[in-house]
């Protein structure tokens, strides 16, 4: 594995092979080794490749700069993740340009595939701060997976949130998984690597570069079923990932805001160009659960976390049989609020329990 590492971080650190050639380049050759041992000639039949970036293929990286990168990651703790290595996500590895490399900090399981990511402004107000503590914990007491950047606001919140609610959490950052930014997240980092991962496509120690952040936008949203934005400016960077999760096929959801008022113009704009408008962590839920069971045809199920039924699920559950059941009559037998029966009923969704049916009718799963 360490020869592989070798050349994988060495055809990481060609000058001008960006993620789309490098992609391009295993399509043709298979692995990083074979791309280094290709004439020049055969370098050249990839599409789009020019002379001077096979020329700097052929003539290689520096040796030292890779082995100063290997031992830097042994001395971290740091794992790095290849494109053909089978824990890289698999959503992630679907899009246009897949990062080559990610490092990693944490761990990646098989029940982040189901993942929403959470994106907003730097500068949130209480309000915005509440509903995105509110969404992030009940999508991880649903067994999501909450991905954001780490940023200050909205994206901070939104790993807090998660990891109260007792779920996994995953950041992308726009530097090197061995730099803490902003500086003020350090506990927040610490949390994440407890429950989640800590993820980057830039090499060590590389600073928070202001390019840098655009390219981690494509990984939040690559590794998401959709993108949640929360009072984004006008010109929000936020507006980037959603315009990444669009290209990438992946749901756009907003929240809306006050109108007139400068951090809530970009969510409302998106609603208008019809993003899903959400009110509450069930407006997400109704929206990717059918996409999340025709994706499992394709993935290994995820087992839901925690106890199989809470008492109030195991109360709704027996209601049910074969016939289907109208969730009125649920709500007036239960003695539960609306809002509470159709969270519920969300939830033994999610485990596969119950199915629904036209009308707002569940039966149990025969």
């Amino acid at each position: 594995m360490a020869g592989d590492l070798f050349y994988w971080l060495a055809l990481n650190f060609v000058p001008g092979v960006g993620s789309v050639f490098i992609k391009r380049l295993l399509d043709r050759f298979e692995t990083p080794e074979a791309v280094f041992q290709a004439s020049m000639k055969e370098l050249l039949e990839v599409e789009g490749l020019g002379l001077k970036v096979a020329s700097e293929i052929k003539k290689g990286p520096s040796e030292q700069a890779v082995k100063k990168e290997i031992s830097l990651l042994e001395k971290s703790g740091v794992r790095m993740i290849t494109l053909k290595d089978p824990v890289y996500p698999p959503r992630l590895r679907d899009i246009y340009d897949p990062p080559s490399l990610l490092y990693l900090k944490g761990d990646l399981k098989k029940e982040d595939e189901l993942a929403v990511s959470i994106v907003g402004s730097r500068k949130t107000t209480p309000y915005g701060r509440w509903i995105t503590e509110k969404i992030s914990q009940d999508l991880a007491r649903h067994g999501v997976t909450v991905v954001s950047g780490m940023a200050r606001g909205v994206d901070s919140v939104a790993h807090w949130g998660a990891i109260s609610g007792g779920g996994r959490t995953i950041a992308v950052l726009g530097c090197g998984v061995d730099v803490v930014y902003p500086p003020e997240n350090r506990n927040l980092f610490a949390k994440i690597l407890e429950q989640g991962a800590v993820l980057s496509e830039f090499p060590m120690g590389s600073p928070p570069e202001g390019g840098h952040f655009p390219k981690r936008n494509r990984i939040i949203s690559g590794l998401s079923i959709g993108v949640v934005v929360v009072q984004a400016s006008a010109d929000s960077g936020s507006l980037i990932t959603a315009n990444f999760a669009l290209e990438q096929g992946r749901d756009v959801f907003a929240i809306p805001g006050n109108v007139g008022v400068e951090g809530s113009r970009g969510t409302n704009r998106l609603i208008k160009d019809g993003a899903k408008m959400v009110e509450s962590s069930e407006d997400i839920l109704e929206e990717i659960l059918p996409q999340w069971k025709r994706g499992k045809e394709r993935v290994e199920e995820v087992k839901p976390r925690g106890p199989e039924l809470t008492e109030e699920e195991r109360a709704l559950y027996e209601m049910l049989g074969e016939n289907p059941l109208h969730i009125d009559v649920m709500i007036r037998e239960s003695g539960f609020e609306p809002g509470k029966v159709s969270s519920l009923l969300l939830t033994l969704e999610l485990k596969e329990l119950i199915s629904q049916w036209p009308g707002k009718c569940f039966s149990k799963k025969m």
